[in-house]
């Protein structure tokens, strides 16, 4: 009875032995499984990635021209609002100072309004 009993029990760690390894290897398939299939999402997110980036640039060229063209127009309306200040600047020139001078020259003297309040304060 007892090789009986001790037979059951091998049986039964042999069993439990091969319960782990199988249980080992398919988590070794999983995690492998796993990163493949990581591997294979950051593909696809590379290829959309590509494509995205493809769509956009056709879209810019397209609609808004190259870099160098945004650049060129930038420059000529930056160049064409500095040509209108420096005609603004010698046109209205002489009236500017002309108004500077008469601001200077004219003074009309006043006695400031709080001199009056503080003059009242002082008599009380």
């Amino acid at each position: 009875m007892a090789s009986h009993q001790t037979q059951g029990i091998q049986q039964l760690l042999a069993a439990e032995k091969r319960a782990a390894e199988k249980v080992a290897e398919a988590r070794k398939r999983k995690v492998k499984r796993i990163k493949q299939a990581r591997d294979e999402a950051q593909a696809e997110i590379e290829v959309y990635r590509a494509e995205r980036e493809r769509q956009f640039r056709e879209y810019e060229a397209k609609y808004m021209g190259s870099k160098e063209d945004i650049a060129a127009k930038i420059d000529k309306e930056t160049e064409v609002f500095l040509q209108n200040l420096e005609k603004m600047v010698i046109d209205n020139k002489e009236k500017v100072i002309e108004e500077l001078i008469e601001l200077a020259v004219d003074v009309k003297p006043e006695v400031h309004r709080n001199y009056f309040i503080m003059k009242s304060f002082n008599k009380i």
